[in-house]
Formats: structure tokens, sequence, C-alpha cells
């Protein structure tokens, strides 16, 4: 397939609002894609190409692009395939001279509006609306495979990529390889937020109440004495938290795969908080000073797969007492059944006493839904909460002088993979926080002004706020009210953070029925 199908077809996705025309143009370019570079295309489409990061900084980019443009279309996705390969391959003295030669010539060959594409590839701001959920879809049509199947093994496997691969290659034989495996972490399944208690009752009646814990998500995988635990973006971090290991082996169970939170607990027992609970991951030295320092316990909710068994189909009742049966109960998180919501009241009294930082309430009826935020599970805080995205940044001035600051803020569209910005925030920043984050932003620098740092969409913050409130300066029509940060998560993708409906629906929930969509 030559490079300039996939930009042609890109173009022309960015260009509809129709979601049936998305679809009928990416299932058309999937179908005509020779079967060993799907994989390749579906990233490249999705603007997130399957190779991952591969280093390009914004300056070396500036520089390559200044390569004189092919006058006709001659790159094939082979070897832009091949290209991206040799650039990850570089290493050690002279690596980034090396890229550089590397991306030149690779822009020297492409057109260009190929060059264009490649830059927008390389930076993250390659936005058309290819989603994985359109994908899914493309991918059911080009291959002629229920989409369904196509959604279960994109949970199964995490990644839309490898699933069109065998779809469009295998057909239904190779969507039927996507089932729960162990040690092959599966997508966490996510929450939405709910206002209150009465909120959550409403919509589930009689639910599962359970502490929520500020903590970091974990998915352990066991079989017999082997252990490995995933993180909540299916990272393996076993090396770095050995006492989660070991109590994992200490279980009286043959083989099993758990869902839980991590966290450190103070010397009385209450919850650190998240900042300090991540410090113990993603680190290869000093973990055994660290494991003393700041232990780690572990907290499950849910079990997908017992002694070979899966279970992530059966309704959450079942598994909660699948759980209870084989965990004691200091390793589950504490938890209460009710349709009352003077006893649920109770609860989240008891939960925030306790340290934490709300409840969730589950559907007792609802299957496990790999990587889905759907509105079986519901999340009540004391504080409202979003996850969003860090879009540009502000030059401090006084005492801030010389770090970025005040943060650009922006929610998930799922319409078109962009994000849409909700307002601005400098509160609840430390000297710390403001040290790191202006390495990090630099690091992600697209574009500057002379007081912003525009930055690729990729860090994920938790912001509080009091309230939202309709606004003309923003595109999407609502603006946070005294919004502040609460932590970073680097837990989260930015494809995890919230949307601008989740977004609205808390503005419609505050203002009442009848309201207007701001929009």
């Amino acid at each position: 397939m030559q490079l300039h199908e996939i930009v042609e077809t890109s173009r022309r996705v960015a260009a509809t609002a129709a979601r049936r025309t998305k679809i009928e143009l990416l299932a058309g370019c999937l179908a005509r894609c020779e079967p060993e570079f799907v994989e390749t295309a579906v990233g490249v489409l999705s603007g997130a190409p399957r190779h991952g990061k591969i280093g390009i900084g914004y300056a070396t980019l500036n520089a390559v692009r200044s390569a004189p443009a092919a006058a006709t279309p001659c790159l094939t996705l082979a070897d832009l395939d091949h290209a991206f390969d040799r650039l990850l391959e570089v290493r050690g003295k002279g690596a980034g001279a090396e890229r550089a030669r590397l991306l030149h010539e690779l822009f020297a060959r492409a057109t260009a509006e190929e060059q264009d594409f490649l830059a927008r590839l390389l930076t993250g701001e390659l936005r058309q609306g290819a989603l994985e959920g359109l994908m899914a879809e493309a991918v059911a049509k080009a291959s002629a495979l229920p989409l369904g199947d196509v959604r279960r093994a994109v949970m199964m496997a995490g990644d839309i990529g490898t699933v069109a691969k065998a779809a469009l290659g295998e057909g239904q034989a190779g969507l039927a390889r996507f089932a729960i495996q162990l040690f092959r972490p599966i997508r966490p399944m996510l929450a939405q937020p709910a206002e209150d208690v009465a909120d959550a009752l409403g919509t589930l009646g009689r639910a599962a109440f359970e502490y929520k814990l500020d903590g970091a998500r974990i998915q352990v995988h066991k079989a017999g004495p082997d252990v490995r635990v995933f993180s909540r973006r299916l990272n393996e971090v076993t090396g770095a938290v050995p006492e989660l290991v070991q109590a994992a082996q200490g279980l009286p169970l043959r083989e099993a795969v758990l869902d839980g939170e991590a966290i450190a607990l103070r010397a009385d027992g209450r919850p650190q908080p998240f900042q300090i609970t991540m410090r113990r991951f993603g680190r290869k030295l000093d973990v055994a000073a660290m494991q003393q320092s700041l232990p780690l316990q572990s907290f499950f909710f849910d079990v997908l797969m017992l002694d070979g068994v899966p279970l992530i189909d059966r309704p959450a009742e079942e598994r909660i007492a699948a759980l209870g049966e084989v965990l004691p109960e200091g390793l589950r998180i504490p938890r209460t059944i009710t349709d009352r919501p003077d006893e649920a009241e109770a609860f989240v009294r008891q939960a925030l006493a306790a340290g934490n930082e709300g409840v969730m309430a589950k559907a007792l009826h609802a299957p496990y839904e790999a990587g889905a935020r759907g509105k079986s599970w519901l999340k009540v805080k004391s504080a409202t909460t979003l996850d969003l995205v860090v879009l540009a940044a502000e030059w401090g001035s006084g005492r801030r002088q010389g770090w970025l600051s005040n943060l650009h803020l922006g929610a998930r569209d799922p319409a078109n993979g962009g994000f849409v910005m909700l307002g601005k925030t400098f509160k609840g920043l430390t000297d710390q926080l403001l040290a790191w984050q202006t390495e990090q932003f630099l690091a992600r620098e697209i574009a500057r002004d002379h007081y912003t740092v525009y930055v690729r969409p990729e860090l994920v913050v938790e912001i509080a706020f009091n309230d939202l409130q309709a606004s003309p300066h923003y595109p999407g029509g609502l603006a946070l009210r005294f919004a502040r940060v609460k932590a970073y998560r680097p837990d989260k993708r930015a494809e995890d953070a919230d949307t601008i409906d989740t977004v609205r629906a808390i503005y419609q929930r505050q203002a009442g029925p009848a309201t207007g969509d701001p929009a």
C-alpha cells in the first residue's frame, strides 16, 4: 500500500463529521492493505503508531522539515514501517544525529502532504477522528466479522492493531485467540462520576458500595508461585513491588487474575496521598530501600479468572462472592451491598473517615467490561474531580519566574479525537511540581509564543473544582470554576481522560433539567 493512500484516507476522515462515512473510508483502506502491514496502518490512521514513542524532539523535527518535498508519491507503508523500526534501533553516542539523518532521509522521499502528515503523526497532533471505537467498527466491516466479537477481542488484547491484523488475516479463528489469559493483562474497567449516593442508587438500584482508594490500579496474575503485577496502563511492574508479589504467592490459589489497588499506608493505617504511592512504580533502583521506607499494601475488589475459569462475563455479584471465598478480609476492599440511601450514606462517611476519597458504586448484575467507562461503575467523591489533559502552560511571574505554571486544561472530545479546553489553573502546585512539570512540558513542546508553551496532549492531571459555568470564551461552552491541581496521573493515558460529554453531564446535573446544552 502507498503511504499517500493512508494520507488521503486520513484527510477524508478528518473532513467528514458523518460516523458512517468515517467507518466506510477506514474499512476500505484496511481492506486494501497487505495483511502484514494492517497493524501498522491501524496505528498510523489512529495517530498512535505501533512502534510507540520514537523519541523525536521538536527541534529535530523542525530541522528535517526543511527537506525539499518529493514531486510525486513514492513511499509505501512498508517503507514507513521500516523507517520507524530503524529509528527505534538507534542507541548510544551520536543517536540524536543519526536519528536526524534517518528522519531527513524519510522526509526527502515524502511529498509535501506526506511530510505534513508525518510531522503531525510524530508529534501526536494527528487528530482525524479515527478513534478506537470507530476503528473497531471499520475492522469489523473490512473483515466481515461481527462487531461484538471485534470489540470483545480489543477488550481482551488491549490493542486494536493486534486485533485488526488477526481479523483481516485469519478471520474468526484469529479473533478466537483473544480470551482472558494468564500473564496477558486486559484493560481495566472504568467508572463514571455520580453526583451523590442518591444519584448512584437511582441509576443502579441495589448496588455494591466500596471504598474508593486513592492508590495505583493493579492487575495481579498468579499461576502457582509465578506472580506478575501489571499497572493500569498494562505495563509489567512486578520488579518494583516485591511485597505485593510475596503476598500473592502466599494466597491459597492455584490460578487467578485479580483486580485491585496498591496503596502506601501511614503508620496509623491511613492511606498516603496518591503521589506518595506512585513513588514506588517505575523504579528500577533502590527497590529494597523503598520497600522498607514506603511499603505497599494490596487490596482487591474483583476476580476475573479463578483456577482456569474466566469470570469476566459473570455478574458482579457472583464475582464478589467468589472473591470473598478465596481472599482473606484483609486483602479485600471494604464493601457493603444495599439499596437503602441511609446505609449507603453511612458507608460513605465511614470511607471518608478512614482517609479515602469516596466510594465506588457497582451494579450487581453487570459483567466486567474491560476498558469500558460505562454506567455499571460509578464513583462518588467528596469533591468533584475530572481527569483532564494539559494542552499548554504559561510562564509564571514573581516567585514562579522561570517555571511553567498556569495550565491550559482540556477534556477529550470523542467525536474527533481532539481536546476541548475548559479553563486554566495554577492553584495546587508545589515548587516540586512546578519544577517537574516545567521539565515535562518542555520535553513535549510543539510550539510557543511569548507567554505560552504548547505541548503534546499526553499528561493527565486530576483537577478538583467547585462547579462549572457556561462560558463563551471556550469552544465547549463551559469553564471550570475554582479549579486546582489534585495530582498528576502518570498511570493514565490521554485516551483515559474524561470526555467533554462527561463534563456536560455534570453541568446538566448541577444546573438542573431546564438548562440547555451550552455547546
